[in-house]
């Protein structure tokens, strides 16, 4: 039997998490009361036993209130007892999660008649001791559903390695400015520009043509093979640090010719020989193409 608590903050998907997981046929009870917990531990072996059930994911966070500190005991008493169990953290940045509370309207549990952010905060501080003890963290900061769904299965159903970081390659243009959330930013202004060949100026990174005009530089090629290497080396060092999400901005002039190139090359290079999770993400690849119809070009 594989014993799945899944928690984390508000507002980072662990109720969606839930429902992946019992999609992938795990018995899910979600916000079980503590001083139910141990009982439910307890029966646990049997409903496995009686139900044709292998996997259980039991759901905590904060609603537990004031109770939730028990469950330090709980688990230490577990741990002595030889019972084994696996917690999945879910965490975003604060920005995202204020993002998040305010498209849905809700109010957060620990700030009903406050601000979200003073309640986010709260929070953290309450639930620290599930963060530190977590066997798996999944920053959801960029992730769309699928993406989620990705990491749930290769976790809890294909039963795969996990490393607690995902890495996302993210190209920009600097006339729409700098990403806000990135954590190292890289310039290619410097490679070719496929802006001044007529036949590529309506093209994208994405196109093969774009792609090869960019990467046939020697430049580019020596670039790829430096970047490479250092983000190689540094990622071992971020996750070390605790770091749960990175990301790596590359940019040009408009977001759409020489940064989405070099973006999908670190991309695919990183995804061939990195366990991290990794995404790949062009903010900016269609703002050009918007600009000009919006002006009738």
């Amino acid at each position: 039997m594989r014993f799945v608590i899944v928690t984390g903050v508000s507002g980072a998907g662990k109720t969606t998490a839930l429902k992946m997981l019992e999609d992938a046929r795990y018995f899910c009870v979600d916000n079980l009361p503590i001083p139910l917990f141990e009982k439910f531990v307890s029966i646990a072996s049997d409903i496995t036993e009686s139900e044709d059930i292998q996997n259980i994911a039991l759901g905590i966070d904060s609603r537990s209130g004031s109770s939730l500190q028990e469950l330090e005991q709980i688990l230490d008493a577990m741990k002595a007892q030889g019972k084994e169990y696996q917690i999945l953290f879910l965490d975003a940045d604060d920005s995202v999660l204020v993002k998040r509370y305010k498209e849905t309207r809700r109010m957060h549990p620990m700030a009903p008649n406050g601000r979200i952010d003073e309640g986010i905060a709260r929070e953290r501080q309450k639930m620290a001791f599930l963060r530190k003890r977590a066997d798996y963290i999944i920053d959801t900061t960029h992730l769309l559903t699928r993406e989620l769904k990705q990491e749930i299965e290769h976790i809890f159903v294909n039963d795969q390695n996990f490393n607690s970081l995902m890495v996302t390659v993210l190209s920009f243009g600097f006339k729409y400015g700098i990403p806000n959330d990135a954590d190292l930013v890289f310039d290619v202004r410097f490679l070719p520009n496929p802006y001044y060949v007529d036949e590529l100026r309506l093209l994208t990174g994405m196109d093969d043509k774009v792609f090869h005009y960019v990467m046939d530089s020697p430049y580019a090629q020596e670039f790829a093979d430096k970047l490479e290497d250092m983000i190689e080396f540094l990622i071992p060092h971020y996750v070390d640090e605790g770091k749960t999400n990175l990301v790596i901005a590359v940019g040009c002039t408009g977001g759409k010719h020489r940064s989405v190139t070099l973006a999908r090359e670190l991309y695919r290079r990183l995804s061939e020989e990195t366990g991290y999770g990794i995404r790949l993400d062009h903010r900016d690849i269609e703002k050009d193409n918007l600009r000009r119809r919006s002006q009738g070009e």
